[in-house]
């Protein structure tokens, strides 16, 4: 099978807020496709360019970007044009997947649970979260992952500085209800029907902090509980949304639906990653080896349904 996967290229680096992730998400996806003998080779797409990308005789690409240009839709737009398969979700759900409102939007059509918000484009608006949401609350940039740009408000002292904050890495802000309670995770793989959860994360950050940037990359402290300690009703519900909500936006080859589970075991979607973390110690990984799953299992599951997402649907539609 490594065979006739090709000449393939691990796209990573790329220019993101979260380029630095994306480094050691592509290294490890790279030696762990080699050690099953695949034809693998790195391609840094904040270095090199699409037409290099184009001229590498790739026969199909693992996206191992996280962010803006990687996961946005925008790179799976252009590997689109130039015929190169690819893994993970197509344009639309990529980019539908990266708009936090968007993604808010979509789920509260299908009568999904998630957090109620206010989309702010200027400091004049920031009374109006204030009142429709009360303290605390969540400030975000709605096209950024890895909680970037990322802050509770807790007090009116804040609002400005978290809306700033917020406003350096997008043109308008997520103002979101904050839901106190459990932080699970729920990594998806596959498409359609046959999308599957696996094993439910929990993360427990120390004295009541918060996931955020600091704690999810750098700090020793925060803990990843895996498969998470619920009952089984509740794991269930939670992996059954967790799918629900990735088939919501036509996600397909595999995400990580981010959820809360409230005092009254109520779970709430906050966002969908597309192309989440691939270093060997991340999220993904953890809920697969919860499974007997290995990394290198889970980088060629992935990599085998690596298509053009485009022509495949046009082609469903003849």
């Amino acid at each position: 099978m490594s065979a006739a996967m090709g000449r393939v290229g691990v796209l990573y680096g790329g220019v993101s807020a979260e380029r630095e992730v994306s480094l050691m998400s592509g290294q490890g996806v790279c030696k762990a496709l080699r050690s099953r003998g695949v034809d693998a080779h790195l391609f840094d797409t904040g270095e090199r360019s699409l037409a290099e990308l184009a001229g590498s005789q790739f026969d199909r690409v693992f996206i191992a970007l996280h962010g803006r240009h990687g996961e946005d839709g925008t790179l799976q737009g252009a590997l689109e044009l130039l015929g190169i398969p690819y893994t993970g979700s197509g344009p639309k759900a990529s980019a539908v997947a990266m708009d936090k409102v968007m993604s808010k939007k979509i789920w509260q059509h299908a009568q999904l649970p998630t957090p109620g918000y206010v989309v702010l484009e200027h400091e004049a608006q920031l009374d109006k979260a204030v009142q429709e949401l009360g303290f605390p609350f969540i400030m975000k940039p709605p096209h950024e992952g890895s909680t970037v740009g990322f802050a509770l408000v807790e007090s009116q002292a804040q609002v400005k500085a978290a809306f700033a904050l917020a406003k350096q890495y997008d043109r308008a802000v997520l103002a979101e209800q904050f839901i106190a309670g459990r932080e699970l995770t729920v990594p998806v793989l596959g498409a359609g029907k046959t999308a599957r959860a696996l094993p439910v994360i929990e993360i427990v950050v120390p004295e009541g902090g918060l996931y955020d940037y600091e704690h999810k990359y750098h700090s020793q402290e925060t803990q990843y509980f895996c498969p998470a300690d619920l009952p089984a009703a509740v794991t269930k519900q939670v992996q059954t949304l967790a799918q629900d909500a990735y088939r919501a936006l036509d996600c397909e080859g595999w995400g990580r639906v981010d959820i809360m589970l409230d005092a009254q075991q109520q779970p709430w979607l906050l966002e969908i990653n597309t192309s989440p973390g691939m270093t060997p110690q991340s999220l993904v990984p953890m809920a697969a080896q919860a499974q007997q799953m290995s990394y290198e299992d889970l980088c060629m599951e992935i990599l085998q349904h690596a298509n053009l997402k485009v022509h495949t649907a046009a082609a469903k539609d003849e």
